[in-house]
Parts: C-alpha cells; structure tokens; sequence
C-alpha cells in the first residue's frame, strides 16, 4: 500500500499495471485484495491494467481469458493521455497461442488497425505497453521464458518499426532492462514486489513531452518528492 500512498502523492496523469496482477490466475482472494489496494488510488489518476500470465495462465485459454475479461475488462485496448496513445496489448495470447489462436488473431488484426488509428491522432507518442518484453538483450536473441518467441517477435518488430514506434514498457521479468532495436526502446520495468535483482521493489516513473519520453526507476527506498525526471 506504500504504492498507493505514493502514486497519490506524486499525482501522475495515469498509472499502468504491467501484468501478473495476481498470482495465481482468477483465485477470489487475490482479486479482490488487488481490487481492495488498487481502489484507493485517488480518482483523479486513471489507471489502467495489463493482463499477464499469472492472470490468464502459462497455457491460457478462450476460458481464461473470458474469465480475465468479465473480472478485469478488456484485456488489449488502447488510450490516450496526454501527448501519449497508449496501446496495450495481451503479450501472453502472443506469447503462447497454441489455444487461442482466435483471440490472438483478433488481437493481431486489431492491433494493426489501432496503429493506423494512432497515426492519425497526431498525438506525438505512440506507447506499447503489454507484459512479456519482446526482448531484454537484442532484438533477434533466442527464446527464453523472458521474451516473445522469435517466431512471433520478428512480424510484430517489423509492425511496430512500421508505424514508426518508439517506445514499449513491459513487465514480467522482476527487473529492468533498456534496449534498443534500432529507433524502438524496449523497457521492462522493474517490479513492486518479488525483485530478481538488486535494484530491489519500485516503480519507474515517467514525464512526457512533445518532444520525448524520460523515464527512470526508483526503488521505493528513494522515491523523488515530485514527478520529474532529469
């Protein structure tokens, strides 16, 4: 709940949740717990949700989803805030297809129309958010639990150059991990919880310019006194 205290005092435009927003897919207590936290974020800040595996499952399903669906709402969308067009994406439906290969097409067929749809907005920020990092190290290394399979990540690379992308945040690594694919920045953002590394729990906050994006992180143990990257 120190977040949440956090977030409230700092007062962004909006928070983005990267995945994984409970740990064990659809269990109640968890839900509601996440619901009962997240609930005290001051109304004035929206807040949006990524679903990650442990929302849908390692294997997910038209079930799983479904059921992601009627608890947390759509699980890719897109918004805008600001200079920014958000576009959030359910990494796990690309990351393991095999049965919902339906769902992940929708997906892909939505995802293209949206980035048309973002170009023509004339916001100076498109922003793909979503939970599996497309990679942590370079743009074609191999298959890990840690990325998008290449077989996948290649075809969404080349949309995203396409549409002349810059920046995607992603999540599910417990650490984080800035590179580059040319143009694109691939940012997976360190966690709240559970740290693989030793930069420890925090968040990375963001400020958002027509000319740019800054974001760093903070551990929860040097969070600044205001909203403001240098």
């Amino acid at each position: 709940e120190f977040t949440v205290a956090t977030v409230n005092r700092l007062k962004p435009r909006f928070v983005i949740i990267l995945g994984d927003l409970v740990n064990k897919p659809g269990d109640p207590e968890q839900i509601r717990e996440f619901q009962r936290i997240t609930g005290k974020i001051d109304k004035s800040i929206l807040v949006y949700l990524v679903a990650g595996n442990h929302d849908v499952g390692h294997q997910p399903t038209p079930e799983t989803v479904a059921a992601y669906r009627k608890t947390f709402g759509r699980d890719y969308y897109s918004f805008q805030a600001g200079p920014i067009y958000g576009i959030v994406l359910n990494s796990t439906l690309i990351h393991t297809p095999k049965n919902v290969q339906a769902e992940y097409q929708e997906q892909n067929s939505w995802l293209e129309k949206e980035l048309q749809k973002a170009k023509e907005s004339g916001l100076p920020h498109t922003v793909v958010f979503l939970h599996h990092p497309l990679f942590t190290k370079a743009a074609d290394e191999p298959d890990d639990h840690g990325n998008i399979p290449l077989e996948r990540r290649k075809p969404l690379l080349e949309l995203l150059h396409k549409y002349g992308i810059r920046y995607v945040f992603a999540g599910h690594v417990h650490g984080s991990a800035v590179t580059r694919d040319g143009a694109l920045e691939m940012t997976a953002v360190g966690p709240v919880s559970m740290p693989f590394s030793e930069e420890g729990s925090g968040m990375r906050l963001g400020v958002a310019t027509a000319e740019g994006i800054r974001h760093q992180f903070f551990g929860f143990g040097r969070m600044p006194d205001r909203l403001a990257i240098d």
